[in-house]
């Protein structure tokens, strides 16, 4: 049973793991073909685009904080089986640094969602 257990976690963490890298390919494929549409819009029209990238780095943090969230899962689901001291310290230390990734990302998004949605009013 504990063999079929672990079993299962590593196939659930693979896969978290797996939408991890699809999300983050997502927003870059996103966030890419944002930048090339403006810049040509910018060739064009010769006006800034400094607020619009602003936005496509919003769209592109929002897919990272979902990246973020789905690798700290996998991360927990990975030591969540008999763990040991040393994979329980780095499953801490991971888990810190990509909590406040994504503290400071959420904060960064909120800012800007707050500063775009003051400029349209």
């Amino acid at each position: 049973m504990h063999e079929t257990l672990e079993l299962v976690a590593a196939n659930v963490a693979l896969t978290l793991e797996f939408i991890t890298v699809i999300a983050v390919v997502i927003g870059a494929v996103m966030a890419v073909v944002a930048v090339l549409r403006l810049g040509r819009q910018s060739l064009v029209s010769k006006e800034p685009i400094g607020p619009a990238i602003r936005a496509v780095w919003l769209d592109f943090a929002a897919w990272i904080l979902i990246a973020l969230e789905f690798a700290l899962g996998a991360d927990i689901v990975r030591t969540a089986i008999a763990p040991t001291w040393d994979e329980i310290g780095q499953l801490g230390v991971i888990a810190l640094i990509r909590t406040g990734l994504g503290v400071f990302l959420e904060r960064d998004i909120e800012g800007f969602s707050r500063f775009r949605t003051r400029k349209s009013e």
